[in-house]
């Protein structure tokens, strides 16, 4: 039998550790519901939807320039240099609607703007809810705008990569290649494609390129970097609206930046995407991931020298310089709108 001393000092202890642990649980959950106001905001959502409209609307203005920028990537053989020579040929070769404006066939438009407006929405709604965590109200800097950026990139590339696989197979579909290597596929559509790859190469080769992809997530995070940066020195002074004129030009030089620094992963990231490689499967996925980037990268050297790594660059420059300045262009005047209409201005001070 226990003295009724020891019980009432065990009894003491145990009412302690429950309130201590009640106190520990009430201050998680705190915690746990501030970041969810913070993360599923309703500013979050409203620049999530603005950056996949703006992108969305963009990239079908420009869709032929992204045609030929993917096939100067992909198409190791073919020989034409400029984009209007490129452009010329597919038209001359495959007509005009099938893949110049497939909006006409939805096989190359369409899943474009599928993947385009679902990253565009992830990225923009991890960005800003992640900014909006981490600064609290307090000016940002190039260095915080840089590591967000990355993250975002992460969060985006995981969740999404099997759409952009796809759209790459869909978009490059009865291309006519020079390249006598290319296997020929036939997908009737974007669900089609999905069971097509998960049958007859797994449900893996739905990431296919996610390495790249996460080595290529610096090119969004050095674009918004380069973004917000300007649009601090523009706004130094006395409070105001950025004109259109300066969202396009510092959108379109942040881009062209981010580009050029990162194109030869990104040619690297099409070419894996395509799926006509083979990966060794005696090794773990990550070194193997690594030994093929190596191998595509040094092919590309030797067969074309150091310039060959930037082969379709003036596509990708033209198309993504113009399609990301309008993007943003796009972007910032739906915001403004919407927080106008809304009656919440506050987000002109820390985005």
């Amino acid at each position: 039998m226990w003295s009724q001393p020891c019980f009432l000092t065990l009894a003491t202890r145990t009412k302690g550790v429950v309130q201590t642990r009640v106190k520990l649980w009430s201050y998680f959950l705190t915690i746990v519901v501030k970041m969810s106001f913070e993360v599923f905001s309703y500013e979050s959502l409203v620049h999530a939807v603005s950056g996949a409209a703006g992108s969305v609307t963009a990239m079908t203005v420009f869709f032929p320039l992204d045609t030929a920028r993917l096939r100067l990537q992909v198409d190791e053989n073919r020989k034409a240099k400029s984009t209007p020579a490129i452009l010329a040929e597919i038209i001359k070769e495959e007509g005009l609607s099938l893949h110049i404006y497939p909006a006409l066939v939805t096989l190359g438009w369409f899943p474009v703007i599928c993947s385009l407006c679902c990253s565009n929405f992830v990225y923009f709604y991890c960005f800003h809810s992640l900014k909006a965590r981490w600064l609290r109200g307090k000016q940002s800097v190039p260095s915080t705008d840089l590591l967000i950026g990355i993250t975002a990139g992460v969060v985006n590339v995981l969740v999404t990569t099997p759409l952009w696989v796809v759209n790459t197979r869909l978009k490059l579909q009865g291309s006519k290649f020079r390249n006598s290597d290319i296997r020929t596929t036939n997908y009737s559509g974007i669900l089609d494609a999905f069971v097509q790859i998960i049958r007859d190469e797994g449900v893996g080769a739905l990431w296919n390129g996610t390495f790249p992809s996460l080595l290529l997530v610096l090119n969004p995070a050095i674009q918004f970097m380069i973004y917000e940066g300007l649009k601090r020195q523009l706004r130094r002074g006395p409070p105001r609206e950025l004109s259109s004129a300066e969202v396009f030009i510092i959108g379109a030089v942040a881009k062209a930046v981010a580009t050029s620094v990162t194109y030869p992963l990104q040619t690297i990231q099409s070419i894996l995407r395509f799926g006509q490689h083979n990966l060794p499967r005696d090794e773990p996925k990550i070194m193997s991931s690594l030994r093929t980037i190596k191998n595509l990268l040094l092919h590309r050297i030797r067969k074309y020298g150091m310039l060959g790594l930037f082969k379709g660059l003036e596509a990708k420059l033209l198309q993504t310089v113009l399609t990301a300045a309008l993007m943003f262009l796009l972007y910032e005047k739906i915001v403004s709108c919407t927080f106008t209409v809304m009656g919440l201005r506050k987000h002109s001070k820390g985005h």
